[in-house]
C-alpha cells in the first residue's frame, strides 16, 4: 500500500436547506484497498460520493488526489481524473449493444466514424483479464442483470478508472454472482486500483473490506478494520445502540391453509408470461418467504393476489373464499393486508397527512362516521394510537407523509394494514430502502403477527431477511417456483443456485 493516499477528502461539509448532509467528514483511500462507507439511509454516504464524482460541490473542505488538491466540478472532470462510479441503478441504454454503451460519450479514433471494432476488441480483452466475459455485440435489453453489471464495470475500466465507487453493487445479484463480482474486485485491487464500497449487507462488507468508515447523521462516528469487527458491532456503530439483526422467532404451531394459490398464470405488461402455473400454500401462523432476483415475477404475484392485476388462469383463495380477479376492496374484505413493493407509488398518497393515510382503507367504517360524516375526533384518536403503537416518528398527525423518512413511511403502511387483524399479509420488500433500526422494528412486527396466526407471504430480495424470518422458503425464477426449502437446512449457496434457474433436486444434491 502506498504511503500517500490516492484520495483524501478533508473536512467535507455540504448543506441543503434545513439539512446538514455532511459535517466535516474526513475520508481517504489507498491504492490496492477496499474502503467501505457504511451508514443508514440519510447518513450522508451518497452526498459524499456525489461530491467526489462531481455531481455536488462541497461548501467546505477539499479533495486531494495523490496528494494534490483537486477541484472536481462535474462527472466529466471526475472521469478525466480516473474516477469511475458504478451506480445501483444501471446507467445503460437498453436498445444499444454492449460496445455502443461502452463507447457512448467517448471520442472515436476515426473522427466522425465509429470505431466499434476497436471498442469490441478492448471489451473482450478486459473481460478476459477480469473475468467479465460479455458479448460486445449483444443488445443490453437481452442481458441478465448480472451481465448488465459487467457492462457497467467494463465501462469504468475502459475509461481507465483507477478509483472506483461501487454503490450497492450486489443489490440485484444472486449469491453466486456476488462471489464472482468479489473475485473481480479483488483482482482490481491487486492491480493497484482503489475501491470505495457502499453497501448495507454487513456480511458482504466484512467479506470484502480492508477498512470501514461509519457515518451517522452526516458525521464520521467510527473507523474499523474487518479483523476487529462483527455484524453486530457494525450495526451498533451505524445506529448508536445495540441492534438485534435477527428477531427472536418462537416456535408456533401452524394452523390451516389461509392462502391457497393453484395453477396461477399471469401475463405481464409486455404481453409475456410472468407467472407460469405456480402452486403455493401459506398456513396460519407461518411466514413463507419468496426468494429471487428482481424481475422474476415476484411483483406481479403480489399484485395479482391483491387484486391489482388480472390472472390469466388458476385460482387464489383466502380462508376458503375465492378472490381470483376480484376487486381489491373485495380481496381486503376476505382478509388480506398488503404492503406493496413501491411504497411511494402504491402504499401512500404523499400529499395526504399521516392521519389521512392511516384511514385510507377504513374511511367507510362505522367507527369513523357520525351521521354519515367523518368523525374527526375518532379518526385522530385511532391515528394517534397507531402512530404510538408502531413507533412512527412524525411531527404531527397533520404532517404530509411524503416528508417522513422511508422507514417511518413503511411503519405507517404496516400500521394501517395490520390495524384490521388480517387473515393473510402479503409483504413485498418490507424493509427495502429503510435503515437498520426501522428494519429491526418491522421484522419484530412480522414475527409478532405470525404469533397471532396471520399467514404471511413475504417477498424479499435480501437473503438474510428471507433466511432470518421465513419458516419455509419458495424460490422464484422466470415466473416459476423452483422449489420450497427449509431455511434451517438449506444453504445460501443452494438457494442461490435455484435463484439462477437450477432445479431443487440439482441444487440440493
Amino acid at each position: 500500500m502506498a504511503d500517500v493516499p490516492m484520495l483524501e477528502m478533508k473536512g467535507i461539509t455540504k448543506r441543503f436547506p434545513g439539512v446538514l448532509a455532511n459535517d466535516k467528514v474526513d475520508f481517504d483511500l489507498f491504492a490496492g484497498e477496499v474502503h467501505t462507507l457504511l451508514g443508514e439511509n440519510g447518513a450522508g454516504k451518497s452526498t459524499l460520493m456525489k461530491i467526489l464524482y462531481g455531481l455536488y460541490q462541497a461548501d467546505e473542505g477539499e479533495i486531494l488526489l495523490n496528494g494534490t488538491p483537486t477541484l472536481i466540478t462535474s462527472p466529466t472532470a471526475a472521469i478525466e481524473h480516473n474516477i469511475g462510479m458504478i451506480h445501483q441503478h444501471f446507467m445503460l441504454v437498453e436498445t444499444l449493444t454492449v460496445a455502443e454503451n461502452v463507447a457512448l460519450g467517448l471520442p472515436s479514433s476515426r473522427g466522425a466514424l465509429t470505431d466499434l471494432d476497436a471498442v469490441s476488441e478492448k471489451i473482450v480483452q478486459l473481460g478476459s483479464q477480469y473475468g467479465l466475459e460479455i458479448d460486445p455485440e449483444a443488445t443490453v435489453w437481452q442481458l441478465a442483470v448480472g451481465q448488465k453489471q459487467r457492462v457497467e464495470i467494463i465501462k469504468a475500466l475502459y475509461r481507465e478508472a483507477q478509483l472506483l465507487i461501487l454503490d450497492e453493487p450486489t443489490a440485484v445479484l444472486t449469491p453466486q454472482e456476488v462471489d464472482q463480482l468479489f473475485d473481480t474486485l479483488h483482482q482490481m485491487t491487486a492491480d493497484g486500483r482503489g475501491l470505495i464500497f457502499i453497501s448495507h449487507k454487513l456480511h458482504e462488507v466484512l467479506a470484502l473490506s480492508d477498512r470501514i468508515t461509519v457515518l451517522r447523521q452526516g458525521r464520521v462516528t467510527g473507523y474499523t478494520t474487518t479483523e476487529g469487527a462483527t455484524r453486530s458491532s457494525l450495526a451498533s456503530m451505524m445506529v448508536g445502540r445495540e441492534v438485534k439483526l435477527a428477531p427472536d422467532k418462537p416456535d408456533v404451531e401452524t394452523g390451516s391453509a389461509a392462502l391457497e394459490i393453484s395453477g396461477l398464470s399471469v401475463i405481464g405488461d409486455r404481453g409475456n408470461v410472468v407467472i407460469d402455473g405456480i402452486d403455493l400454500t401459506v398456513n396460519e401462523g407461518e411466514i413463507l418467504g419468496i426468494a429471487g432476483v428482481s424481475g422474476n415475477g415476484q411483483r406481479e404475484l403480489a399484485e395479482t393476489i391483491a387484486g391489482l392485476r388480472q390472472a390469466e388462469s388458476g385460482s387464489i383463495t383466502i380462508a376458503g373464499t375465492d378472490v381470483t380477479n376480484q376487486r381489491p376492496v373485495d380481496v381486503r374484505a376476505a382478509g388480506l393486508a398488503y404492503v406493496p413493493e413501491g411504497r411511494m407509488k402504491d402504499g401512500i398518497i404523499g400529499l395526504f397527512t399521516v392521519a389521512e393515510n392511516l384511514l385510507l382503507i377504513d374511511h367507510n367504517s362505522k367507527e369513523f362516521l357520525d351521521a354519515g360524516l367523518l368523525n374527526f375526533e375518532a379518526i385522530r384518536t385511532h391515528s394517534q394510537d397507531l402512530v404510538d403503537e408502531f413507533a412512527v416518528k412524525t411531527p404531527s398527525l397533520d404532517t404530509p407523509v411524503r416528508s417522513l423518512s422511508g422507514g417511518n413511511i413503511q411503519k405507517l403502511i404496516l400500521a394501517r394494514e395490520l390495524s384490521g387483524t388480517p387473515t393473510v399479509l402479503v409483504a413485498s420488500q418490507p424493509t427495502r430502502g429503510v435503515d437498520i433500526g426501522a428494519a429491526e422494528y418491522i421484522h419484530k412486527r412480522l414475527v409478532q403477527q405470525r404469533s397471532e396466526d396471520t399467514a404471511i407471504l413475504m417477498i424479499s430480495e435480501d437473503l438474510d431477511e428471507v433466511f432470518g424470518l421465513s419458516d419455509r422458503v419458495a424460490v422464484m425464477y422466470e415466473g416459476e417456483i423452483m422449489g420450497i426449502v427449509d431455511p434451517k437446512k438449506a444453504t445460501r449457496e443452494q438457494v442461490g443456485l435455484m435463484m439462477a434457474g437450477v432445479s431443487q433436486e440439482q441444487a440440493l444434491a
